[in-house]
C-alpha cells in the first residue's frame, strides 16, 4: 500500500486542489502537511505581519476541515527543505505531491527537496494549480514567450476552454486521507509572530472567507469595468490575498468570469490573465527576482534617491492627498487599491525620482497580498523599465488622477483625516486654498497638513531628462496621463 504526502504551500484549501486530488486518486493513505518555513519568516522584519496571521487562520480552517473528513494537517515550524524529507522518512512515505511555485527561490528549494527525497527513493511530483496556463503553455507562433500583454492575452483566450477550467473533484477520493489521531495546531505566537489588526479590519480568512468575498463580488461583477478605478467605491473583488494563498481556486474564479457575459466579467478575466502573464514573465526571466530591469536600457537610471522624500512617501506625508491616502491605506490595512498602486508608484519614481526597487521592496514588506511576479511587474510597468511598460514619457499627474478617480474626495477623507473640512474641489490640491480659508477650516498647509514636498511640473521635466539619457529613442511630444 503506497503512502503519499501532500505538501501544502500557497494552496490552502481542500477542494479543487491539483496535488491533493492526484495524491488521493493514487493512494489509499494520504498525509497532509504545511510548514511555517523559517527561511521565509525570518526575513520578515515586522513580527506583526498580517500575512502570517492570515496564513495561520487559513491553516486553522484547513486543518479542521481535513479532520472533519477523517484526516489531519501536520503543521510544523522550521526549515521546509529539511522538514519535508525528514517527515517523509518518518511516515515511510513513497511519494510527495505539491503544487508548483514559480518564484526562483521556491524553484531552488523544490529542487533541493526533490534531490533529498530521491536519495531515499521517494518520488517528488509537482502540478500546475495556481495559474490557468504556466511556463510555455502560451507562446508565440515562433515558440517564444510573450513580453507584451495584449498578444499574450489573445493567445491565452484562444487556448482557453472548459478543459483548462475543470475543477479537480477532490471529494470523490477524500476517503483516502490517512486516518490519524487529530493533533493540536501550533500557536501563532510559537512561530515568533503576534496578532495584528486583521480581525479589526474584518477581512475574512481561509476557504470560507474566500468563498464569502467571491460570492459577494459575483453580484457586482457586471459593474466591475466601470467601478474598478474608483477607490471609494466597492468595485474590486478584494480576493487578491485569497488568490495569493490559494484559499480560492483560480479555475473556479476564471470559469465563473468566462461563463458570464458582459464587459465587467470580461475585464475581470483580463486581470486574472495579467496574473498569469506576470508569472510566466518571471519564469522566463528569473533575474527579475534579484532587482534587474526587464529592459536592459533602463538598468542604470541615475535616480537621485533622496531618503527624506522616500520617508515622506512611506509615511503618507507628501502633500499630495491621493498619494498620501494610498500610502496610509497600505500602512493601516496592508491593502492598496489597484488604481492607487499605479498612482503611488508613478509618483515615487517620476515625481520623487526614487529607484522603483525601493518602492517594490516597501510594497513587498507591507502588502498582505504581496506576490513577487505581480508586484515586480506592476512596479516595472510604472517605472517604464519592464515588459509592456507604460511609456517612459507618460507621467501620471497626481492632482488629475485625484480629481478623476476620487471626485468628491471620499477616499482621501477616510485616510487623510486632516483634510475632512476641505470642499470637494479644494481637497485635491489643498495648498491652493487661500490663507484665510485655511485658518477657518483648520487646515493650515505646513502645519496641519504638509505642503507638497516637490513641484510636480518641475519634477516631470527632471524625470523626462533622466529617462532621455537612458533611452535610445527620442520622443518629441511628451504628455501626461
Amino acid at each position: 500500500m503506497k503512502k503519499v504526502l501532500v505538501w501544502f504551500r500557497r494552496d490552502l484549501r481542500d477542494f479543487d486542489h491539483a496535488a491533493l486530488y492526484k495524491a488521493l486518486k493514487s493512494s489509499t493513505e494520504v498525509y497532509c502537511a504545511f510548514i511555517f518555513d523559517t527561511e521565509i519568516l525570518d526575513e520578515l522584519e515586522n513580527k506583526q505581519d498580517r500575512r502570517v496571521e492570515f496564513i495561520w487562520e487559513s491553516i486553522r480552517e484547513l486543518k479542521t476541515a481535513l479532520q472533519n473528513k477523517g484526516g489531519d494537517l501536520i503543521v510544523k515550524h522550521g526549515i521546509a527543505r529539511e522538514l519535508i524529507p525528514a517527515l517523509a522518512l518518518q511516515l515511510n512515505i513513497h511519494e510527495v505531491f505539491a503544487n508548483r511555485d514559480y518564484e526562483p527561490s521556491a524553484v531552488a528549494r523544490d529542487a533541493e527537496v526533490a534531490k533529498k527525497l530521491a536519495q531515499n527513493n521517494i518520488e517528488f511530483h509537482t502540478f500546475k494549480d495556481q495559474v490557468i496556463f504556466e511556463k510555455d503553455e502560451v507562446v508565440s507562433l515562433t515558440a517564444k514567450p510573450y513580453s507584451v500583454f495584449t498578444p499574450y492575452k489573445n493567445a491565452h483566450l484562444k487556448k482557453l476552454d472548459n478543459f483548462y477550467l475543470m475543477p479537480y473533484p477532490v471529494d470523490r477520493y477524500i476517503h483516502n486521507l490517512a486516518k490519524v489521531a487529530p493533533s493540536e495546531l501550533i500557536s501563532l505566537e510559537s512561530t515568533g509572530f503576534a496578532r495584528t489588526n486583521l480581525a479589526e479590519m474584518r477581512l475574512p480568512t481561509g476557504m470560507s472567507g474566500g468563498k464569502q468575498l467571491f460570492e459577494d463580488f459575483e453580484n457586482r461583477i457586471n459593474r466591475y469595468k466601470d467601478a474598478r478605478d474608483f477607490p471609494a467605491v466597492k468595485g474590486v473583488s478584494y480576493c487578491s490575498v485569497h488568490l495569493r494563498f490559494g484559499t480560492v481556486s483560480i479555475r473556479h474564479l476564471a470559469r465563473t468570469a468566462w461563463n458570464i457575459a458582459g464587459s465587467g466579467a470580461e475585464t475581470w478575466l483580463n486581470e486574472l490573465i495579467w496574473r498569469d502573464f506576470y508569472v510566466q514573465i518571471l519564469h522566463h526571466n528569473p533575474q527579475l527576482a534579484v532587482g534587474k530591469a526587464f529592459k536592459a536600457d533602463f538598468e542604470n537610471l541615475l535616480f537621485p534617491n533622496d531618503g527624506k522624500l522616500f520617508k515622506a512617501w512611506c509615511d503618507g506625508k507628501t502633500g499630495y492627498p491621493l498619494v498620501d491616502a494610498a500610502m496610509r491605506q497600505i500602512n493601516q490595512t496592508g491593502f492598496m487599491h489597484n488604481r492607487l498602486r499605479m498612482v503611488a508608484a508613478s509618483f515615487l519614481v517620476k515625481d520623487l525620482l526614487i529607484d522603483w526597487r525601493w518602492g517594490e521592496r516597501y510594497f513587498a514588506k507591507n502588502l498582505i497580498d504581496f506576490d513577487l511576479s505581480a508586484n515586480n511587474g506592476g512596479w516595472q510597468w510604472a517605472a517604464s523599465t519592464g515588459c509592456d511598460a507604460q511609456p517612459w514619457f507618460r507621467i501620471f499627474n497626481p492632482i488629475t488622477q485625484s480629481e478623476k478617480f476620487d471626485v468628491t474626495g471620499k477616499f482621501i477623507r477616510k485616510y487623510v483625516t486632516e483634510l475632512r473640512q476641505c470642499s470637494d474641489k479644494e481637497i485635491h490640491a489643498p495648498w491652493l486654498i487661500p490663507q484665510d480659508r485655511q485658518q477657518s477650516i483648520g487646515v493650515v498647509i505646513g502645519k496641519d497638513y504638509p505642503a507638497p514636498i516637490v513641484n510636480h511640473a518641475a519634477q516631470r521635466v527632471l524625470a523626462l531628462d533622466l529617462y532621455k539619457k537612458c533611452s535610445a529613442h527620442k520622443v518629441e511630444n511628451a504628455f501626461e496621463a
